[in-house]
């Protein structure tokens, strides 16, 4: 049955896309206040509702149950999953914290029964289930999930449409539906000022937003248990930039491996033109004033579920049986789900080739493949099985013979003690996975290799013997790069791994425990436990500033996201800065060019006509002093704003400075040798033939090498090399090299912009016209020596009232400026504001009596 929150899809899509019935009683709210006696119109949930308890909501598709209908009775009976990795990592958190569930059931459950069940859940399991309707769970889960995103993020295009689904714009509606009720259950037990929410996998991508619209400051993470493709697989899917919004609404996002956390890295940068940097140790995007932070850590084992199923007297009777069984042959194990990219085939292919190269292992070595049931059904999975039963069975008929067969298949579903039991057995592990997030089965080998009392019992080895275990694992899981003692393989090199098989099974028995002892002390400190304690501290370190901090949310759908400034940090109000400057009589104007006045991305770099309006309308007012302070050449300004007759010019970063049209250019006052050109240019050189779509700016003062057409992340990558290469080269010259948007620039020492508003804002107070209003807007590292010297203005004890002082960057980031605002657009209506006041400043001084200006003054 739907939930209220699936019919309301206002954001999504339009029109219902299923049609459902009213969703059943909700669970009562989580109550942030003592409640005397608890809540009691429905149950007795004074565990949940306490004002001073914390709680954990763990967030994933299924719930960590097991569920079953009594078919006499007609109950149903519950009871936790203990293998669930849900359940598990509840080692990490402390003794006091709740942890609260929510997720669906693996099981349907009748309309009728669901509140029911749902109490049940609540008030015995601290679960609350996402009951989706078996339409929307058919196109969320089997359609989206594991039919388009599930190959995807494995590296499988759906290039041909007999074998993958291709994107289905009403599957995408159905994930986001069933992404968003999963949101309203958390919201009915979440208090957002105490609780923690970490949110498991891709199933639940697009969850953050929809949270983080309701509660602007949950405190929110989101650990992705799959691989994360690579920017040029990813970017194929048709809602690309609306997942990773999404998943940047989280505080914290977790990957298993570096791969997976630079694959996501470098999708915002490309399509979110997002960068990011390294925080004393931990990796940041910034994004809208928000920091969102990268986590970097595989999941591990539960080391206590391991050792009970060692010490089961199951495990022991079936160690006995295959001791037994396989008397003294040496045995590989395999262990993985029947999917088509966990490359069992390959592997069975590998144990031909090795018995090919091989002959004297016949009869001596054995492959015993377990294979799990299928998660998904389609006909690549249909596929798959069928060619591992031919490949195994034409195997078995080359080179079996009475008694031994060399690929033992177990395709049914095995208790976990059975398997430890053939962990316990064998001799090498091999997981030769196409691709695959994590796979945890060579951590559960070595531990059972490593045994317990009770299995050295059943195997007859002395307690105190060394213990071996040999791996060999796929280079493409995630799991392969913390296991540094492993043979690494490329799973489609067939003759690679029947050549690392022979070495895992012939390697001396010292050099085998030397690799198991350096994996257990590995695995046994790493476990489930301590990823998840690991991932909970980072979370709360990410989260810390959030009540420090004023937040405001906007955009429409998975565009909405978070503002997240200073208190001290503010957006320029143009009403206000309007209001005092008509209220001024001395005025200091300095502006930017690039990215403040003309957007960085546009092609044509010249000032439109509007600017140039807006510039002779503010500079007609005697009143104002105003500047174009850019890093341009002098040339290509004067050309621009040639109309422009008051205008005052500083160009490259102030080393020329011109007051207005019929000024002469001043130059920077202290002599400069620019031999350092000769060592620079042949450097930059250098990187520009080596990046395409660089080039190298040569202006009279200084060297830029500007990277803006070249691919983005080579370009970025050259830049850091570049500005490492100059600094060493130029380490005894008098310059500066600094790196800025898109480019590395070479300039003199001295010469910045902060100068040329000090020079400014000094001739202003000498001549007797001391500013009682300055404004500077940039956007660029160079502006913030402009906002740090006018804000060093107002203390200057000459001036007889300190002045009104406007810095305002571009965007949300770090900066010196106290002000804002977001974009070019932004400062387009600041001027064209600044243009109505000086007009009607202009018209109203015509009127005034010299008395009344003198006063003024």
């Amino acid at each position: 049955m739907a939930s209220s929150s699936y019919i309301s899809l206002m954001d999504l899509a339009s029109g219902d896309m299923f049609n459902s019935p009213q969703t059943p009683e909700r669970i009562s709210r989580v109550m942030t206040v003592p409640v005397d006696g608890g809540i009691t119109d429905d149950g007795d949930f004074d565990s949940l509702s306490s004002e001073c308890c914390e709680k954990t909501i763990i967030v994933a598709n299924f719930l960590p149950l097991q569920a079953q209908k009594d078919i006499k009775s007609g109950e149903w009976l519950f009871s936790f999953d203990e293998d669930s990795l849900l359940l598990q990592m509840k080692d990490g958190f402390s003794s006091d914290t709740i942890v609260v569930y929510v997720g669906s059931l693996k099981v349907d459950v009748d309309s009728k029964e669901q509140d029911e069940v749902s109490k049940t859940l609540l008030e015995e399991f601290n679960c609350v289930p996402t009951f989706l309707p078996p339409d929307l769970q058919k196109k969320f889960y089997h359609g989206f999930c594991k039919q388009y995103l599930w190959p995807l993020f494995h590296y499988m295009l759906p290039m041909c449409a007999d074998y993958s689904n291709r994107f289905d714009r009403l599957h995408w509606q159905a994930y986001l539906s069933a992404n968003k009720i999963f949101a309203d259950k958390i919201i009915e037990v979440t208090n957002p000022e105490k609780d923690y929410v970490w949110v498991h996998d891709y199933h639940l991508m697009a969850l953050p937003t929809f949270l983080r619209k309701h509660f602007h400051r949950v405190k929110l993470g989101l650990f992705l248990h799959s691989p994360f493709p690579s920017s040029e697989i990813y970017r194929t899917l048709p809602v690309r930039e609306e997942i990773l919004k999404a998943l940047l609404n989280a505080d914290l996002i977790g990957f298993h491996t570096f791969d997976y956390a630079r694959h996501f890295l470098t999708c915002c940068s490309r399509i979110l033109g997002l960068d990011h940097e390294s925080k004393r140790g931990h990796i940041g995007l910034d994004y809208f004033g928000r920091t969102v932070y990268i986590k970097i850590l595989p999941v591990g084992i539960h080391m206590g579920q391991l050792q009970s199923s060692l010490n089961h007297p199951s495990s022991s009777t079936k160690v006995k049986e295959i001791v037994a069984k396989f008397n003294d042959k040496k045995i590989i194990i395999g262990v993985n789900d029947m999917d088509i990219f966990k490359g069992i085939s390959l592997k069975v292919l590998a144990m031909e080739q090795l018995l090919q190269q091989h002959p004297e292992l016949q009869g001596k070595v054995v492959l015993i493949q377990i294979v799990n049931p299928a998660r998904s059904t389609g006909k690549d999975v249909q596929e798959a099985k069928r060619e591992i039963y031919e490949t195994t069975e034409r195997i078995n008929d080359v080179f079996g013979f009475p008694g031994y067969e060399p690929v033992v298949l177990i395709d049914r579903c095995v208790p976990f003690y059975e398997k430890a039991a053939y962990y316990a057995c064998a001799e090498c592990c091999i997981v030769n996975a196409v691709r695959d997030g994590m796979n945890l089965v060579p951590y559960k080998y070595i531990v059972c290799r490593q045994g317990t009392s009770r299995m050295d019992e059943a195997l007859q080895i002395a307690p105190e013997s060394p213990r071996t275990s040999m791996l060999v694992v796929s280079e493409f899981i995630g799991c392969s790069p913390s296991l540094s003692g492993a043979i690494r393989v490329n799973p489609w090199n067939i003759d690679a791994v029947a050549d690392a098989l022979n070495m895992a099974i012939t390697m001396p028995g010292v050099e085998k425990q030397i690799r198991h002892e350096q994996h257990y002390r590995y695995v046994s400190s790493h476990d489930v436990g301590y990823w998840s304690q690991s991932f909970m501290q980072d979370l709360e370190r990410a989260c810390k500033e959030h009540y420090n901090r004023h937040c405001w949310g906007f955009g429409f759908g998975l565009s909405f996201r978070i503002l997240s400034i200073s208190p001290n940090f503010r957006k320029l109000s143009i009403d206000h800065i309007i209001s005092v400057h008509r209220r001024t009589c001395r005025r200091a104007i300095f502006l930017d060019y690039d990215g403040t006045v003309v957007p960085h991305s546009s092609i044509i770099k010249s000032p439109g006509p509007e600017v140039i309006l807006f510039m002779n309308s503010i500079c007609s007012d005697p009143k104002n002093t105003v500047f174009i302070v850019s890093g341009r050449g002098k040339n290509s300004l004067s050309d621009w704003f040639a109309q422009c007759e008051n205008l005052g010019i500083a160009a490259e970063h102030g080393y020329f400075i011109r007051w207005n049209r019929r000024s002469e250019w001043e130059t920077f006052p202290i002599a400069i040798d620019f031999g350092w050109k000769r060592i620079a240019e042949p450097v930059m050189q250098l990187y520009t033939e080596a990046t395409d779509g660089s080039f190298i700016e040569s202006k009279e003062s200084a060297l830029v090498w500007h990277h803006q057409d070249a691919d983005p992340d080579f370009g970025s990558s050259q830049a850091k090399e570049l500005l490492d290469h100059l600094e060493n080269v130029l380490a005894n010259e008098p310059v500066v090299v600094k790196r800025g948007h898109q480019i590395v620039e070479v300039k003199p020492q001295g010469v910045t912009k902060g100068l040329v508003a000090k020079k400014v804002l000094s001739t202003m107070i000498s001549s007797g016209e001391p500013p009682d209003f300055v404004l500077c807007v940039g956007d660029d590292r160079s502006d913030e020596d402009m906002f740090e010297s006018i804000s060093n203005t107002a203390y200057i004890s000459s001036l007889p009232v300190s002045p009104e002082i406007f810095a305002c960057t571009i965007g949300q980031k770090p900066s010196k400026a106290r002000y804002y605002l977001d974009d070019t657009v932004d400062v387009l209506k600041l001027l064209s504001g600044l243009t109505g006041a000086s007009s009607s400043t202009t018209s109203t001084s015509n009127t005034e009596t010299e008395v009344s200006f003198e006063s003024c003054a």
